[in-house]
């Protein structure tokens, strides 16, 4: 399975997703679906469809109240009123959906609400709704996050456990021994290029060039990106692409780059039990994620370099203040380093 099925067989489950989603939404909502189908991609308007399912809900409960979802109209979105969106941000503090108690953080509140508020600027511009009142209710307050990353001995840590597979349970010995060079190598490529998650599960046999140690992903959004590797991270994966070459397991026809037991694509769900098998051993008070990996490279790769724009290049991140926000915090080090470098007395030899 080439990556670009691999990528091509996402949308469609997001697209069947969304479909089943649609069933139990207002009619309305397919046309604004399809009006944003060419600036987004199959997630983001599959999460558009949770969050639009949760905002109906509540209007239904809260203030057309004997209706379903379904039957809601442009008439009732017209209706609702900034207090109502600013009710629909205190309800998902705590809030009930079919059977589950749930609860949203404020970055959860904020992308809700960016979810409605697209939703009724696409049919204000299109002249089908006179009235916008989402456009008044402020964006949720968000704090800025602390960057939890690995330091530099923990990242030696990591690999190191991930090798020798030492911390781990004794009845894990036999399953560690199988993996242990696979895992290793998906490891020193996280840490060693900052990629995202999804791009390392969609890599292909194919993607890696190691003439000049570089390889294809497939960003965000559907773009491919060439990015390069260091002879370090060369080597763990040469190693574990000789491991399959010599196995008669692997099918034929099978083209990912990383394996499950089973001798398919990995998963990401497989790929972060993975990674928080091996952190909770180095790192049992850090919360330590595949995306905390990419943190990790990207705190790295600035303070080697001081350069935003290329941590932001390499990352992928369309907009710098994006990097910016994630890393800036780290001239702090900046800060620290350059504190004596200006000197107040001079010395005797000086004067001399």
């Amino acid at each position: 399975m080439r990556s670009e099925n691999y990528y091509q067989e996402r949308n469609l489950k997001n697209l069947d997703r969304i479909d089943g989603l649609l069933e139990s939404l207002p009619a309305f909502c397919e046309d604004f679906l399809r009006g944003v189908e060419n600036r987004t991609s199959t997630l983001t308007r599959l999460n558009y469809c949770y969050d639009l399912r949760i905002f109906f809900d509540f209007l239904c409960k809260k203030k057309f109240r004997g209706k379903e979802p379904r039957d809601l109209t442009l008439e009732d979105i017209e209706r609702v009123s900034e207090t109502d969106v600013e009710i629909f941000l205190s309800y998902l503090s705590n809030y009930k959906y079919g059977e589950k108690r749930l609860s949203c953080d404020e970055r959860a509140k904020a992308r809700k609400l960016s979810t409605v508020r697209s939703l009724f600027k696409y049919f204000f511009n299109k002249g089908l709704i006179e009235v916008n009142n989402t456009a008044k209710v402020p964006t949720p307050k968000l704090h800025e996050k602390e960057i939890i990353r690995l330091e530099s001995d923990e990242v030696s840590a990591i690999l190191d456990v991930a090798e020798d597979g030492s911390g781990l349970p004794s009845h894990a010995d036999g399953y560690h021994e199988k993996t242990k060079i696979r895992d290793s190598a998906i490891l020193t490529l996280f840490l060693g290029t900052g990629i995202r998650i999804s791009e390392l599960v969609g890599l292909d046999n194919e993607s890696i060039n190691f003439s000049d140690n570089s390889f294809l992903v497939t960003r965000k959004g559907g773009n491919q990106a060439i990015l390069y590797f260091s002879e370090e991270v060369g080597d763990a994966l040469a190693a574990y692409m000789a491991q399959k070459e010599g196995d008669p397991r692997v099918p034929p026809g099978e083209h990912a780059l990383f394996l499950s037991m089973q001798y398919k694509r990995i998963t990401v769900r497989a790929v972060e039990n993975l990674v928080k098998k091996y952190a909770k051993i180095v790192s049992p008070l850090k919360k330590i994620t595949p995306h905390k990996l990419r943190s990790t490279y990207g705190t790295s790769l600035y303070r080697e370099t001081g350069d935003i724009y290329i941590v932001a290049d390499v990352l992928g991140h369309k907009d710098v203040n994006t990097t910016r926000k994630h890393y800036a915090a780290i001239t702090e080090d900046h800060r620290r380093s350059v504190a004596n470098a200006v000197k107040l007395h001079k010395k005797d030899d000086d004067d001399e």
